[in-house]
């Protein structure tokens, strides 16, 4: 599988390559910030086959909170691109709506429900975590 994205502005561009490890929803706290309240629609692409093709983006990790992920996103526009986190680093987590093509994208679970508001949606017979399964 090939994906390509990019920013809202088109000045950072990316390229992913391979098989996805993940995709779903992540309703954390976290993420809910960075979507404006919504669940995060992420995909994780292995790091061998990812590069950005344009730019390059911006990124924050916060240094008061133990495992923090370091988010990227796009420092022209604001587009969170995706996200680094040392649990999953072999992998670039991706934000759906970054993608070219979305239509890619086919939701596994949804994990931190933990944290998920009564407006958030979890289609029906979609596997739902209050964390991530072990």
């Amino acid at each position: 599988m090939t994906i390509e994205g990019g920013c809202y502005c088109g000045n950072v561009r990316y390229k992913a390559e391979g098989e996805a490890i993940f995709a779903g929803q992540c309703h954390c706290r976290e993420c809910q910030y960075i979507t404006g309240g919504n669940p995060n629609v992420i995909m994780a692409m292995p790091n061998d086959g990812f590069e950005f093709t344009k730019g390059e983006p911006k990124s924050f990790t916060r240094t008061d909170i133990e495992n923090a992920v370091t988010r990227l996103f796009c420092e022209n526009c604001g587009t969170a691109i995706g996200t680094r986190t040392e649990s999953m680093a072999n992998a670039v987590i991706l934000k759906v709506g970054t993608m070219d093509d979305p239509s890619v994208f086919t939701p596994q679970m949804a994990i931190y429900t933990v944290d998920k508001q009564d407006f958030h949606h979890i289609p029906e017979g979609m596997p739902a975590f209050e964390r991530v399964p072990g």
